[in-house]
């Protein structure tokens, strides 16, 4: 979805403990307080690793810096870690603070997470210390998770034109886009657009979805010098990587999507004249998004429930003259008529990803702002991992709005692979449109994902919610009340 500078405020978006959390006490020795005091838990775990989460307090006099060290003890491995630098050696773990919370007054707590590998009973750490100063801790056994309703998402892969798990199974993509990082951290507002605490992503998932989209935004991502540093590089890193931790903890699959990137273009339907990442382009740059998804495919490579979207809504085919020009700059980039920049094409993309090692499910939107599917196949790009699918993009305002465009260039592809709408949605307020979408999705076995789960209007884009614990508008209450109907 195209859409202009928000003015909503950030509500926050900080870490914090998941539903259904399992917390080891602290314990301190008779009579006297501790030198500090941390609380492990694990917030979520499935067969081969887990999120944990350390809550420091210190109990002695302020320090400017901090240091925790922790063992693991039965064979973890971590993988990544966030509200910290988090490294490990052996089993000792080592998180160090940073830039933004090294200060801690007496009394004072911080909070960081991560995520970790591990095989047998998952034994929690005994013994802790902060700057090199024993804690007193005690710990517990550590209890299977107590949800019985709760999944893992599946790590999906291609099988002709279906999406299946690892056990073959088929699945469905259904669920919304959770936009505001693509947009708020370009404009110096934060990182997300309200909350992306552990409450509003369980409201997601009490409408029954088991997928959110995740806009990003290349230059943020890379902590580009034009960026905020609160909310460039490592901190918008490990912001997202923090609500794909949230979104899977519910047991959704996270969608990481490139919404926003750098290039100047002013020619036909131009979002900006800015070369900077602060609007739609009509197509990835050279310069720098083949770098993106080479840091977001090595962040995610070892965890296949995630999902790469390579590029929101490609435009090639209103900067040049011919279509056949617009499908040959979509797969093979380089100089494109009409576009100022150089443009990495989706094969580019495609090999960015591929050359991390990632395995991970790849999805590729066509032309026309992902509307139009027409040649996807025959400009198709090559995938040595056989796990590409295809997305689409419709509102009921688009060129390919009905169902005999939709029979017409939809059915040849999802014939062919697995066929996702990555945003659907209407400027009417109302759900009939979608609905129509929805049942031509649902009669072919597809995916879709409502556009937008943010509290906006119907003057700045269709808006699912009006609230961030899941009220929904009269939009969102078709999508609601279906995904509650297919799901139970």
């Amino acid at each position: 979805m195209r859409h202009p500078p928000r003015s909503v405020l950030l509500a926050g978006a900080g870490a914090v403990a998941l539903l259904g959390s399992v917390t080891v006490p602290v314990v301190t020795a008779s009579g006297a307080a501790p030198a500090c005091s941390v609380e492990y838990s694990v917030t979520s775990q499935w067969d081969s690793g887990f999120q944990g989460a350390v809550k420091i307090t210190n109990n002695t006099a302020a320090v400017s810096s901090w240091t925790l060290t922790f063992d693991f003890a039965g064979g973890q491995k971590l993988t990544q870690g966030w509200n910290a630098k988090w490294s490990q050696s052996g089993t000792t773990v080592t998180a160090v603070n940073e830039s933004y919370n090294g200060s801690l007054a007496t009394g004072a707590s911080v909070s960081a997470g991560f995520i970790a590998s591990r095989s047998g009973n998952n034994a929690v750490p005994t013994s802790f210390k902060l700057n090199g100063t024993a804690c007193n801790t005690a710990t517990e056994p550590t209890p299977e998770p107590t949800d019985p309703a709760q999944e893992t998402p599946p790590a999906l892969r291609v099988s002709g034109n279906k999406l299946v798990d690892s056990g073959g199974a088929t699945r469905r993509l259904l669920g919304v886009n959770r936009s505001g990082g693509e947009f708020m951290c370009v404009q110096g507002r934060g990182i997300f657009d309200g909350p992306v605490d552990d409450a509003s992503v369980k409201a997601i998932a009490d409408w029954k979805a088991n997928t959110v989209r995740i806009p990003l935004n290349e230059e943020c991502w890379l902590g580009l010098s034009n960026i905020n540093p609160a909310y460039a590089g490592t901190n918008y890193i490990n912001a997202v990587k923090d609500l794909v931790a949230k979104v899977k903890a519910h047991g959704m699959t996270p969608v990481v999507e490139l919404h926003w990137t750098y290039g100047q273009y002013t020619g036909n339907s131009a979002g900006c004249s800015d070369v900077h990442a602060s609007c739609q382009k009509p197509m990835p740059d050279m310069q720098y998004t083949p770098s993106f998804w080479a840091s977001v495919a090595n962040t995610f490579k070892n965890d296949r429930t995630v999902v790469f979207d390579l590029f929101n809504e490609p435009y090639p085919d209103r900067a040049t003259s011919t279509t056949t020009q617009a499908w040959q700059c979509w797969r093979d980039g380089g100089t494109c008529p009409g576009i100022g920049y150089e443009v990495a094409g989706m094969q580019d993309l495609v090999d960015s990803v591929r050359g991390t090692g990632a395995t991970n499910l790849i999805l590729a939107g066509g032309i026309a702002y992902s509307n139009d599917l027409s040649q996807w196949l025959t400009y198709k790009p090559t995938d040595p991992a056989g796990n590409l699918a295809a997305a689409w993009h419709v509102y009921n305002f688009n060129t390919c709005a009905d169902e005999g465009c939709w029979n017409s260039t939809l059915a040849p592809v999802a014939a062919q692979v697995p066929l996702m709408a990555g945003e659907i949605g209407e400027n009417t307020c109302a759900h009939g449109f979608i609905d129509r979408v929805m049942k031509w999705f649902d009669d072919r076995g597809l995916s879709y994902l409502g556009w937008t789960w943010n509290t906006w209007d119907c003057s700045t884009g269709p808006s699912l919610i009006s609230s961030y614990d899941g009220t929904p508008t009269a939009f969102g209450t078709g999508l609601r009340d279906h995904l509650r109907a297919l799901n139970g």
